[in-house]
């Protein structure tokens, strides 16, 4: 192309703030610009507004999405509305041919997201769901680890991730929100990317906390805000999802991963890594990584997006992968409300990472394309 990529960005709201770092950095290293916004409420237009650096065009505004998602001036929606929201909006932009972001989960039924992937096939449009765990370097030196057998055959695995809840909003707490849509998407991801697609579901959950204080009021809780989900990977291979707005502080691992020789574990929460630590037999020692990068943000996506967009290169994000996630969601919330196992169905190839190229080799690849390798 011979502009930036145009990226228009439904919903104005706390998500969209956190994305802006990541859009202010395209937009200075001229890969893709903020042209479009939308919002329910007109006020955000003045978010908006806020949100361009000094010196830029004023980005548009809408309160209609449909006109978002029309746009010449658009190549990429992103879709950072509540969740019951994400599958409609993202079905409008795939079928204007827009390269679709959407938060997690982009859809709440597996028709609507079988029908965003089809979409996504048939108009040669890049569909990009949340969350983007796989892309932090300390995600992916685990999954090498893994890949090369350093800690023998993955025999078993625990994740973690929750708070105390959202004071902000009632739709977290309704039904198509709750602990399993909002938070169990980032522990399900990287726990599937590591030792691949489960085969069987069973969970415990239920609601912990019948009423909440939202917004000043006192608001009853109709979804699930706490679950533990058992995930049978096949073979006797088991994982764990502990997930629920019932976590008030922790301090253990995100991701643990338990092999026939050795032990990997993530530290800090799987979406902000505090690096990992590995236990090999061999050693009989805890060897502990520090963080290689402590500034990873988990909007992330949006460069990988870009970046697949620009380069024309296949992305380590896929919407077969966040299908699998969400019906292990789905079938976790039957099997807690049922009391039995639930198959799944689905499947898809988990990503690979290649080895980091040595600094030296790195060097002489540099120096190679400049001509003064000998």
């Amino acid at each position: 192309m011979d502009r930036p990529l145009g990226i228009g960005v439904v919903g104005l709201g706390s998500v969209f703030e956190a994305y802006l770092p990541v859009i202010h950095k395209l937009d200075y290293a001229g890969k893709a610009r903020l042209v479009m916004g939308c919002d329910r409420k007109a006020e955000a237009s003045q978010v908006l507004e806020k949100a361009l650096p000094e010196g830029h065009t004023a980005a548009i505004f809408t309160q209609d999405y449909s006109e978002l998602v029309s746009s010449g001036q658009v190549d990429v929606v992103m879709v950072l509305t509540s969740m019951l929201e994400h599958a409609e909006i993202s079905k409008t932009a795939l079928l204007a041919g827009k390269h679709v972001l959407v938060e997690k989960p982009f859809a709440t039924s597996l028709e609507q997201a079988q029908e965003l992937i089809d979409l996504s096939t048939r108009n040669s449009c890049l569909f990009f769901p949340a969350p983007f765990t796989l892309l932090s370097t300390t995600y992916q030196a685990i999954a090498r680890i893994l890949q090369r057998g350093e800690i023998g055959k993955p025999l078993t695995a625990r994740a973690r991730y929750g708070w105390s809840g959202p004071w902000w909003s009632r739709w977290f707490y309704r039904q198509g929100g709750g602990a399993i849509f909002d938070l169990a998407p980032y522990n399900l991801t990287s726990l599937t990317g590591l030792l691949g697609p489960v085969k069987r579901v069973s969970a415990v959950s239920g609601t912990a906390i019948p009423m909440r204080e939202v917004a000043g009021e006192s608001v009853p809780v109709l979804i699930e805000d706490n679950a533990h989900i058992l995930l049978d990977f096949g073979g006797s291979v088991f994982g764990v999802v502990t997930t629920g707005f019932t976590l008030q502080q922790y301090r253990c691992p995100a991701v643990e991963v338990y092999g026939s020789s050795g032990v990997v574990q993530m530290l800090g929460d799987d979406w902000d890594p505090d690096g990992y630590e590995l236990w090999q037999n061999e050693r009989g020692a805890w060897q502990v990584f520090k963080e290689t990068q402590p500034d990873w943000p988990w909007t992330d996506g949006l460069n990988h997006l870009v970046d697949c967009i620009v380069n024309d290169v296949q992305p380590l994000v896929t919407p077969q992968h966040a299908f699998h996630v969400l019906e292990i969601m789905l079938a976790a919330q039957k099997s807690g409300r049922e009391g039995r196992r639930i198959d799944v169905k689905s499947s898809f190839t988990p990503p690979t990472f290649p080895e980091p190229i040595p600094a030296q080799e790195a060097y002489k690849v540099h120096d190679r394309t400049h001509e003064h390798f000998q």
